[in-house]
């Protein structure tokens, strides 16, 4: 079992992305996808009048802070438009995939979170009214169900609160949430650089191994949206998964090439 996590920044290969799966699927090779949008999410926002806002919590991570409004936009672009064009990339590979976000079937559910500490102008602020939250549990009866009948899942968030809400869950944390609840052999975390950089933006400053036990002390290279897909790797191995890889969706084969061991190997 491998869970595939492509992400949704600019410059990412979908087709290549898509390629490779339905040829390791057609292999027999199990597979669950999961997929961003945000680079997406932001231009469509853009264009609608209401620009995203990023917040950068007290820890130093930065996530997209989700009013309503800015809830509905980013379901219309990653369970429409992005998880869509993925799902007929595989059908037209010959693959049948199924695309469904993390709020149906409750397949990631979380308890949502309301308000969020956020660091604005050197001061920590509450900002209310998000609707965020992080996966604390998987449906993994249905994605069994999914894979049993012979069907790719192509999976995004949002998720759902426990009292039925749609809540953004980060997507690497969930897809390490899901990894770790199917037991998966591997997580790839595929974006549109190499690995992790010990000297980002330097691509030459690849780090290729990280001790499965040591991941949250290479937090200090993370740049930006990084740290979540490290602490995302942290999450996984400790939930059990035997290797997760940061690797290249830019161009090749980026499923096959990760699995093979290029990029930034955790384990």
């Amino acid at each position: 079992m491998v869970v595939v996590k492509v992400g949704g920044s600019a410059g990412i290969d979908y087709d290549a992305v898509c390629a490779d799966v339905a040829a390791l699927w057609k292999e027999g090779r199990r597979l669950i996808v999961v997929h961003g949008g945000s680079g997406e999410t932001n231009r469509v926002a853009e264009a609608l009048g209401h620009p995203p806002r990023f917040v950068t919590s007290p820890s130093g991570y930065t996530s997209r802070f989700t009013d309503r409004q800015t809830l509905e936009i980013f379901e219309m672009v990653y369970c429409g438009k992005m998880n869509k064009g993925i799902v007929e990339r595989l059908q037209r590979h010959g693959v049948n995939a199924v695309g469904l976000s993390g709020l149906d079937g409750r397949i990631f559910e979380g308890r949502h979170k309301d308000s969020v500490r956020a660091v604005e102008n050197g001061k920590v602020k509450v900002l209310r009214g998000d609707h965020t939250g992080t996966v604390e549990r998987v449906n993994t009866g249905l994605i069994e169900l999914l894979l049993s009948g012979g069907y790719l899942p192509v999976l995004t968030p949002p998720g759902a609160s426990y009292e039925g809400v749609a809540i953004n869950v980060d997507g690497d944390r969930a897809a390490a949430a899901l990894a770790a609840a199917l037991g998966a052999d591997a997580l790839l975390l595929l974006s549109n650089v190499p690995g992790l950089l010990r000297d980002f933006p330097d691509e030459r400053s690849l780090i290729r191994e990280i001790p499965a036990n040591e991941v949250e002390a290479y937090l200090d290279f993370a740049q930006d949206r990084m740290k979540k897909k490290v602490l995302g790797a942290a999450e996984a191995v400790a939930g059990g998964v035997r290797r997760v890889i940061f690797g290249d969706a830019r161009a090749g084969a980026p499923v096959s090439a990760a699995l093979a061991g290029a990029g930034t190997v955790v384990s």
